[in-house]
């Protein structure tokens, strides 16, 4: 009885099982990212006495990545999450379909507070949003209407910095206000309270949203009518630089490779530099030393001519017709520059392009000597007064190695200086005629029924008893008498 109670309840749990309604399985994958649909508290507000967290609200359910916040910095939210004023790592909190933000050490009052969501949120099916949210409201404070912008620039490659840290610290409170950089290495700062800021910007290697000692950064004072600005990154060294290679380009020329760039603007005397030939120490004149830039923009070769349009027919009086052209080609109009949808007129795209409002920086110099180097000899080289970026100046000392020169190969035959070059425009005709079209080959036939050689006839022995024949005879020719002269 009692085992016939319990299949009795387990059909019955079995009925109510298969009568649960479900959405029919299959259908069109879920490829829509999850969409911001509130913010708590809302922008601009004033609240004095606020002491929740600020919540971010989603559509639907979303991910809370492969890190969880531990409150490091290094969780997947965490690295979306961007609250200013602030030196601590806030603390970032998952709760289905909403984002928790509260500063570590709570809400402070009479301040304006920044909370930057940025874009990167996905769904349990790994769809990614593209767009972020700003929440910016006062504890107490006037409401803030400064906005900063501008660009951050790599000095190194003279390229803007994408992704780059930009901290904004009030004076005389010293309230950080961060923001970062986008694909261009354009950004935005704001809005935040009025007042005098000085302004980095980092080349944040590690994304840790903290400016490290060896990472380049610029710094700039901004006032109450600066608007925009434009912050030139490079690596601030405290000590001098120094050499590590010194390499002769040609006889002429020795390119000196530093430690660190060298301060643009400064130009240096050929008498900083000092050229001993080792052993016996003899000097060297110095004819000039110059930033690689420079140098190269002094020195430049010219181009090779164009041996290609030479006229090599041109022989025995038969010049070349140069009346015929391609007139198909020149009719031909221009190709039509299009730009990208939406783009403006004359707008610069994101390409990174280089920018020239600054000098580059550079960390190889040149020296060229007054005489030529001596091949393989060794000379001490010295250079005084040089200053890097940052502006400390120091004396580098360096050691050059002049490669042995190649001796010549005797045992190859030179080429015949008489004989007159070759006909390369008949060349080209040649290669550029087609070839002839091959004959397609004729059928063979096979063995059996190809001709036979004719077999001579077999001759017939003579029969026995017969005289053999005898040839017949030849009667020779009559001659005519010479004709005889009278005397």
């Amino acid at each position: 009885m009692r085992l016939l109670s319990r299949l009795l309840g387990g059909l019955s749990l079995l009925s109510l099982a298969c009568a649960r309604m479900e959405p029919p399985p299959g259908g069109p994958p879920d490829v829509a990212p999850p969409q911001l649909v509130a913010t708590r508290p809302e922008t601009f507000q004033t609240l004095p006495d606020f002491d929740g967290p600020v919540e971010f609200l989603f559509d639907e359910v979303i991910s809370e990545g492969s890190s969880p916040s531990q409150g490091a910095g290094t969780g997947d939210l965490e690295r979306l999450v961007i609250l200013s004023p602030t030196q601590e790592v806030p603390e970032v909190r998952w709760r289905r379909n909403r984002i928790t933000v509260r500063p570590e050490e709570g809400w402070q009052p009479g301040r304006v507070y920044r909370v930057e969501l940025l874009p990167g949120v996905v769904d349990l099916r790994q769809n990614r949003s593209d767009t972020g949210a700003l929440v910016t409201f006062s504890t107490g404070a006037p409401r803030p209407e400064t906005t900063f912008g501008g660009t951050v620039v790599d000095w190194t490659t003279a390229r803007p910095a994408p992704g780059a840290l930009v901290v904004a610290t009030r004076l005389p409170d010293s309230l950080p206000y961060r923001g970062l950089a986008d694909s261009s290495g354009r950004f935005t700062l704001g809005p935040i309270p009025s007042g005098e800021y000085v302004v980095h910007g980092v080349l944040d290697e590690n994304r840790n949203r903290l400016a490290d000692p060896r990472e380049a950064f610029d710094t700039v004072r901004v006032g109450r009518s600066d608007t925009t600005i434009q912050l030139w990154a490079f690596v601030h060294d405290t000590a001098p630089p120094r050499i590590r290679t010194v390499t002769a380009a040609d006889s002429l020329s020795a390119t000196v490779e530093l430690s660190q760039p060298l301060h643009p603007r400064q130009r240096l005397e050929p008498s900083a530099a000092r050229i001993w030939l080792l052993p016996d120490s003899t000097p060297l004149r110095v004819a000039s030393i110059l930033p690689k830039p420079v140098d190269d923009s002094l020195h430049r070769r010219s181009a090779p001519a164009d041996t290609t349009a030479r006229d090599t027919t041109r022989r025995g009086g038969i010049t070349r017709d140069t009346t015929v052209r391609d007139t198909a080609a020149a009719r031909q109009p221009p190709p039509r520059q299009t730009r990208p949808r939406g783009a403006r007129p004359g707008a610069r795209g994101r390409t990174g392009e280089p920018l020239t409002t600054r000098p580059p920086l550079a960390s190889q110099l040149v020296l060229r000597p007054a005489v030529p180097w001596r091949p393989g000899a060794r000379y001490t080289v010295e250079i005084r007064g040089v200053r890097n970026v940052t502006g400390v100046t120091g004396d580098v000392v360096g050691t050059l190695v002049v490669p042995e020169r190649t001796a010549r190969d005797t045992l190859t035959t030179p080429g015949d200086s008489l004989r007159p070059p070759a006909d390369t425009a008949a060349a080209r005709d040649s290669a550029a005629k087609p070839a002839p079209a091959k004959r397609p080959p004729t059928p063979t036939r096979p063995d059996s029924a190809r001709a036979a050689p004719k077999q001579p006839a077999p001759t017939k022995p003579a029969p026995s008893g017969t005289a053999p024949s005898k040839p017949a005879p030849t009667k020779p020719a009559p001659t005519k008498p010479a004709p005889t002269t009278r005397q």
